[in-house]
């Protein structure tokens, strides 16, 4: 058995849901940008169901990526901070402006001179729909958040282009997603409440851990002016040629549609066909992606047959090919210029281990500075919370410019397994 074949029978699904946050919160206002306000005449209405926050300038105001079109302070019972939730510029991957929604977070300490360090948060899978977007449930950034805030980090957290703003959201489509991360630590910057400084680490999950290593990578073209000092990636998915055949048996065979979906609304119907992958019963059912959150697709899709809506397995087809080799983490030929960490549940029913220690293997060979933490026994979402204090530990050292890859243990627990580069 070749090791392609190995990494395609190991993977039982390699996108998964993690419940980042998601959901609806009252709010107050706090402003919005002068520019913003100087120069609209018209919106488009929030989503249905959605508060008017998320309704859209239309025109979007003149800008960069990053620039704030509006925020408003949100409370949020038990945060150890502050939070906003904020409306921003951004680029779609085909070079049109967007706005992109979010939240931004800052503990109740002083600020130090320089301004505050500041962690990006690249949310899990919670769905396509817009009223999937994480920003919708603030008070679900707690208790993790706290962590972060307590350690005196600025926290911006991203909802991704398309989660409660206009289009469908380019789901697992990692140079959205990195753009996304990288331009609300712009935003940040331009608050002055918040007191950001320049320097940063990017933190994600399942999804979000995809999203990290595309930001982490796009990082110094896409944010010149910011120091980015390290990457953690939680449980990324990669090998994504062999997503299909991993997820037809699985119970999150509906994460197929997904993908689809979300390809297909980062790069069009040109470039990425609907019709040359699924049949037309497949294309009826892709409506539920814009309707349900993750949990209730999985709901929608048990006990469904997807060889009945899938015309061909992507990785065949070679306009869909393409384009999942384009979104691997996997292939890249240049490391991110920052240390990277990943770490993953031993037992993790979503993302197996093999996806991630093939990643590793490849992102080595490119000269990445990389290590890679395994907890035994973990699942997939259970392994945020025994890792978090060490993963604070190893955020730490890079802010304060120890060498990489770090000399430290981590404690868990249980007590992972740790890998480095071979020197």
């Amino acid at each position: 058995m070749n090791r392609r074949t190995t990494i395609a029978a190991a993977l039982l699904s390699a996108i998964t849901v993690v419940a980042a946050v998601a959901g609806c919160s009252s709010s107050s206002s706090s402003g919005s940008s002068a520019t913003t306000q100087a120069k609209t005449v018209a919106t488009i209405a929030a989503p249905a169901g959605l508060p008017e926050f998320y309704s859209v300038p239309d025109p979007l105001p003149d800008g960069k990526p990053g620039d704030l079109i509006k925020s408003e302070q949100v409370p949020v019972d038990g945060l150890h901070g502050t939070l906003w939730r904020v409306m921003y510029l951004s680029e779609s991957i085909n070079g049109d402006p967007i706005a992109v929604t979010g939240m931004i977070a800052v503990p109740d300490t002083t600020a130090p001179a320089g301004g505050r360090e500041v962690i990006t948060w690249a949310h899990g899978t919670t769905g396509i729909a817009d009223s999937c977007a994480p920003s919708l449930d603030p008070a679900s950034l707690d208790p993790l958040a706290n962590k972060l805030l307590d350690q005196g980090y600025a926290v911006t957290a991203t909802d991704y282009e398309g989660q409660g703003t206009p289009g469908r959201h380019p789901y697992i489509v990692g140079e959205s997603e990195g753009r996304g991360v990288l331009d609300i630590v712009k935003t940040a910057r331009q608050m002055p409440e918040v007191d950001a400084g320049p320097r940063y680490v990017i933190w994600g999950h399942s999804q979000g851990g995809h999203a990290a290593l595309y930001a982490g990578h796009i990082a110094a073209q896409w944010a010149p002016d910011l120091e980015l000092v390290g990457v953690v990636a939680g449980a990324p998915p990669s090998q994504l040629l062999l997503i299909n055949a991993a997820l037809q048996q699985s119970p999150f065979k509906y994460y197929i549609a997904m993908a689809a979906a979300g390809i297909n609304a980062g790069y069009g119907d040109a470039k990425a066909p609907l019709d040359a992958v699924l049949t037309p019963e497949g294309l009826t059912w892709l409506d539920n992606v814009d309707t349900a959150c993750a949990g209730d697709l999985r709901k929608v899709a048990a006990g469904l047959d997807f060889s009945t809506l899938q015309k061909a397995d992507p990785a065949s087809v070679p306009a869909w090919n393409a384009l999942l080799e384009e979104n691997d983490p996997g292939k890249w030929t240049t490391p991110i210029p920052a240390p990277l960490l990943i770490i993953h549940g031993g037992n993790d029913e979503q993302i197996p281990l093999v996806s991630s220690a093939a990643l590793f293997t490849q992102l080595c060979a490119i000269g990445q500075v990389e290590q890679r933490w395994v907890y035994p026994e973990q699942s997939h979402a259970g392994v945020i919370a025994v890792s978090i204090d060490d993963m604070l530990t190893w955020i730490s050292h890079r802010f304060a410019g120890e060498p990489a890859p770090d000399p430290m243990q981590p404690q868990g627990p249980p007590v992972p397994t740790t890998q480095s580069c071979p020197s």
